[in-house]
This record gives C-alpha cells, structure tokens and sequence, in this order.
C-alpha cells in the first residue's frame, strides 16, 4: 500500500525535526509551519516547504486549527503529523482534518476524546479491567467540594485538571490549606493551558515509581505493546530523564501492565502510537494514571531497544497498512536512556533561561549515541516555548554500559549563552540512588530540593581538574613561547613550576612537557604525585578530550578571568595556574563583597508580571503571597521570606520581566 507523498508537520522544534528525518527517508516531503518567532528556526530550514501561522504566542500559531488545516490545504499535504504537545490530542482538529479530506496521524477522534479526557478515561479503564487509583472521577466544582472530597479521599490527594497534562494544572495537596491552594492553581493553570478548568482529585501515592507501556494499533483490529519506559526522574511532574526498559519491573509484572494497556487500547479501538501511563508502588502494585494519544517525547528509547522507528509505524498505519508484526514478536534488547536537556538554571532551583544559542555543540552520533534537537548555534530560546534544547538518547548492552555513555556524552554536549541543565544530568545519571535504580518520582526532591548546589570534590575529581588545568597551562606556555620576536623566547622542554588554585586551595604543581602532552608533578601535604596527560588540546577549543593517568577524561573548558571553569561529570571547577610570584600577590588581593539585594523582591526568571498580592505600606509574614510570575506556561508563586512593610512596588501586573528584575522593595 502506498504511504503519503506530502506531511504537514504541526509542530515546532525537536519533535518536528525528527519527523521530518524519517519522512525524508520514507521518499515523503513535507510541510513545516511556522510562527513569527520561529521564522529561521531549524525545521522551517529542513523541510521541504514551510507555511506561515502566525504570532509567536502558540495561542496564536500552533494552537489555531484553522491555520494548520489551512496551511495543509494550501501545501497540498496528503496527511498532518502534530508530534506532541499543541493539538497533538485534541479531537476536534483531527475532527477537522477528517472533514478536510486530510489524513490525521494519530488515533481516530473519539478514541482521542475518549482518553484526553481523564475522568472518562478512568471510567473506561475500571470498565476494561484495568487498576486504577483511588478518588474522585467526578468534576470538583468549587473548593468547598475540593475539601470535603479529599477528606473522603484521604490525605495526601493530587488535584489534577482533567483536560491536562505535561505535569501542567496538577497539585499535591497534604492538608486543607494545600486544598485550598493547589485547586486555585490547578484550575488557573488547566484553564490558560488548555482553555478547560474542570478538575478532579485521587489519592497520591507516596514515592510512586512513573513506568509507562507503549501500544501500538492498526486499523484492522491488531494491537501490541513494545514494553515499558521508566519515567521516575521527573520535576515538578515534568519528566527528566527515562530508560527502557526498567529496573524495577519482573517479568511477570511487565506482562501484567502489557496486557491491561492493551486491553484499554482495544476498548477504544485505538490505532496509532500511544502510551499508557501508570504509576507502580514498592510492592509493585500498579494503577492506571492516564493514557496519552500521541507520540511520546521520550519515544526514542522504546525505538533502541526494539529496532523500531515509531513515526514510521504512525505514518504506515495512518496510511491504512497493517502491523508487519505480532506481540511474540516484539524483542527487547539493551538498553536505553534519554536524558532532556533544557534551557533552565540547576543553581537556581531550575528557573527557565531564554536567550541565544551563542555556542552548541552537541556529541557525536553514532549507533549507540542520539541527538534529537531542533536548534542551532546561533539560534534563540525563545520564552513563548517549552524551554527544551535537545534531547539525548545513550544505549548500551547493559544499564551499566548505557550510563556510562550518557556521561560521556553530556560531557561532550556544550551550550553556552544560556543557562542549561546538563550538569544536573550528569550529577542524577552519578548518583548512587540512580545507579542502584532505587527511583521514585520524588527523587529529585528528595536528593536535590534546593537544585544543584556545588559539593567539594573527590580526590579522583581533584587529581583530574589539577591535571587538566596543568596540561591547559602548559600549552598555552608553549603556544606563547613560539611567537617571534619575543625579547626572551620561551624554552621548552624543561620543567616549570607553578601554583595550582582551586576550591580555596592552592598546589605546587611541575609541567614537564611530554610528545603527546605533559607531566604534571602535584604537591599535595608535602608529597608529589606524578600524573601523565596524553591529550590534543589546542587554545580555543571547547572540550578537552585526553588520558589522565591512563583514563579517558572530557572536560569542557571555559576562559574564567586569568584562569579557567572546567565541567566534568556535573562538577565545575575553576581553577588558575599561576606562577609563583603572581600566586603570592594574588594572595595579597582583598575580595571584593558582593550587593546586599536582601530587600528586593527579584524576578527569578523571564516572564510575565500575573499578579501582585500586595501593596506598598503593607505588612507581610514570612510565607505570604507576595507576586505570580507566568514563564514557559507555569505560573511560579513568589513568598515572602520574611516579615517585613512593602517601601516600594517596582512593576505592575501585566509586565514582562527580566531575570532579577526588581519587582518590589522592602522597608
């Protein structure tokens, strides 16, 4: 049966990207469409055709369907692919399409109706057999009802939009007050989200571990699963890091949750790629959480440990043909892990970063390394967006092996311009919970409740950065010493001494120049240490990559003043060399005391100014609402950290704010 000859992509970024590799290799053009903030961006330059949508707001562009079916009318295209996220699972544009004579690629409408609703997907699931969490499947009408309800329920609940997803319009709530606030937020998020503020409430379960089954099912009647994704690593309900398959799971219980999502996926007679999501206690007892009718962000892994390209089956069975394979089948091999690399602030407890892309370099590709990303150097992080820049698929033959190539490959991932999370990956992917694979979804609040904050090096990591920072210096000696005309040329060959700084500590270290790099002699309480650094490295370049003491290390290296920050395994460094003289007057410096900002109330993010609680000449306590501040489609609630009186009230609701911008000023 013959596929499509044109697709409209209606999406952006990353995820348009990657459609549009695979249908490029299907022999399929396609259409990408655009808004006026993603005019250059990098899936309007891959596609072969590109169709303006509108004003970069995505209420605006990518969430009008009168546009995208427009713009596929115009194209010509035979069928639109959305991706994820925008309209992705919404019925009524695939209601549309359908009207339109336009393939939709994705489940039919009611079976997207069926599910994007999670009270009716819940009654669906109980009716099909499958677990579900206890609670309330009934719209919560107003916080009178939101209280009596989680009583009923029990403490803690989960006030959760029915309408939403993407860890958008949720709450856990432990207590009345918790209630009281968390239905607000819902209700307010769920509404500007997805223009829908009905709401219901389930018990949470305490440290639940997020493990996730992929379906997939034809238009004559055949339905497989391709096993589970580990999806534990989240903030704030958003996922960070997934596997495939999981740690957790037996056999046993893997065939258990296999079954039952298919059987949910036959009740609505489901055809397309989906995800079945469920949340897993420590006994592993399972529960249905909702099911997700679309292409997943973290399907990548699913597609390294089954051989299968999952926008090809989509496109394929759109298309009418049916599933070349069975469940007996489907063979999971190796391992698989995705790691999301976003535009936000680790060191300040994840606030998104918008901006341009002044320096990307992503790690090589390769059969066990992927890349998917929908930026380039040179590109802006735009604030109307999700803030992802990529995201990084790392496999090997065992967990073990897949880790250690996810390490290696954020340390070769360099972005600058803006602030990312990288070094918070490589900080979760060394963690010993992590490695053991004792996950939960409050892992990162458990073991990171303030972000990531600096940790004093081991010796291991010590030796390394004192190494390379030798090995950095010594090459810069030597690329010195070869300018003409100097008065005194530089020899080479001969040891030089010099003093090592870094961490509030200082090493007298030897370089001794070496074939293929250098030796560095360390002093460490009266001892030397001699360490060989066999390495390419020339001025300028942004990765280090050598051997250390026999060991492969790849260290990104950043100018630092006089010196250098190094990034290594999620640890940053900054360090100088500094000759011996130099060191002792560096000694001598007075440091310089920062600017007392504590009376300021700051933006701690790009965004919009929602709403001001107070006024000047009010007095607040220490906890108090003080501002919201909407950025990347979250609404981020501002408290006061002390008592004190409003003296001055520096922005007015409405406003977009830069990071750190005053927004009000205490007495």
């Amino acid at each position: 049966m013959d596929v499509f000859s044109k697709i409209l992509i209606a999406n952006r970024g990353e995820i348009a990207c990657r459609i549009i590799r695979t249908a490029r290799r299907m022999g399929i053009k396609t259409v990408a469409v655009y808004s006026e903030a993603d005019a250059r961006a990098l899936h309007v330059r891959m596609a072969d055709e590109a169709v303006p949508i509108g004003a970069a707001p995505a209420a605006q562009s990518y969430l009008v369907a009168d546009r995208i079916v427009a713009a596929a009318k115009e194209s010509g295209a035979d069928a639109v692919h959305p991706g994820f996220g925008f309209l992705s699972e919404n019925a009524g544009f695939a209601e549309r399409l359908e009207a339109a004579g336009i393939v939709f690629i994705g489940p039919k409408p009611k079976a997207i109706a069926a599910m994007g609703d999670k009270i009716e997907s819940k009654r669906i699931a109980q009716k099909a057999g499958v677990s579900t969490v206890p609670g309330h499947t009934g719209v919560v009408p107003d916080v009178a009802a939101a209280l009596r309800i989680a009583a009923e329920v029990g403490y803690p609940v989960m006030i959760k939009a029915s309408a939403g997803g993407g860890g958008k319009g949720m709450r856990i709530a432990r207590n009345e007050a918790e209630t009281r606030e968390g239905f607000t937020l819902a209700r307010s998020e769920a509404k500007s989200s997805f223009g829908d503020d009905r709401v219901f409430i389930e018990r949470y379960i305490e440290q639940p571990r997020h493990i996730e089954i992929q379906v997939l099912g034809d238009g004559h009647g055949n339905i497989v699963h391709l096993g589970e994704r580990e999806c534990s690593i989240q903030r704030r309900h958003q996922k960070v890091i997934e596997e495939a398959p999981s740690p957790f799971l037996d056999a046993k219980t893997r065939a258990a949750m296999g079954a039952q999502a298919v059987a949910l996926a036959r009740a609505v007679d489901y055809q397309s790629a989906g995800t079945v999501e469920f949340i897993v206690d420590g006994k592993r007892n399972f529960y249905f959480l909702e099911m997700n009718t679309r292409l997943q962000v973290e399907h990548p892994v699913t597609e390294y440990v089954t051989g299968l390209d999952l926008v090809e089956q989509m496109i394929r069975i759109a298309a009418g043909e049916r599933l070349a394979f069975g469940q007996k089948d489907v063979k999971l091999e190796g391992w698989a892990i995705e790691a999301r690399i976003y535009a936000e602030d680790p060191m300040r407890n994840f606030l998104p970063s918008t901006g341009r892309l002044v320096r990307y370099r992503a790690p090589a590709e390769s059969d066990h390394v992927r890349v998917d990303s929908g930026v380039f150097e040179g590109g802006e992080i735009s604030m109307f967006y999700d803030p992802m820049i990529a995201k990084l698929v790392a496999g090997g033959a065992t967990r073990a092996e897949a880790i250690a190539r996810m390490r290696d490959a954020l340390d070769a991932f360099y972005v600058r311009g803006i602030s990312h999370n990288i070094p918070f990956l490589a900080s979760v992917l060394g963690h010993p919970r992590f490695v053991e694979g004792r996950l939960s979804t409050a892992f990162i609040a458990d073991e990171y409740p303030d972000g990531l904050r600096p940790r004093p090096l081991t010796d291991c990591e010590r030796l390394h950065v004192l190494a390379v920072a030798g090995a950095l210096q010594e090459r810069e000696t030597a690329r010195r010493g070869g300018i003409s005309g100097r008065v005194r040329p530089a020899g080479r060959g001969e040891p030089t001494s010099w003093i090592i700084r870094t961490g509030g500590e200082a090493y007298r270290a030897e370089l001794q120049p070496l074939p293929e790099g250098c030796r560095v002699a360390l002093w460490e309480q009266g001892k030397k240490r001699d360490c060989d650094v066999a390495h390419g490295w020339k001025p300028g370049d942004p990765l280090f990559r050598g051997l250390v003491g026999g060991e492969p290390v790849c260290v990104q290296v950043d100018r630092h003043g006089i010196g250098w920050r190094l990034s290594h395994m999620g640890i940053q460094a900054e360090v100088q060399v500094l000759s011996p003289r130099t060191a002792e007057l560096a000694r001598r410096m007075p440091e310089k005391a920062p600017p007392d900002l504590s009376r300021f109330l700051l933006s701690p993010m790009p965004g919009l100014l929602l709403r001001l609680a107070v006024a000047e000449g009010d007095s607040v306590k220490a906890g108090e609402e003080l501002a919201v501040v909407e950025a990347m489609k979250m609404e981020n609630v501002l408290r006061a950290e002390r008592d004190g009186v409003i003296k001055t009230i520096h922005a007015e609701a409405g406003e977009s704010l830069a990071v750190d911008q005053p927004i009000l000023e205490f007495e």
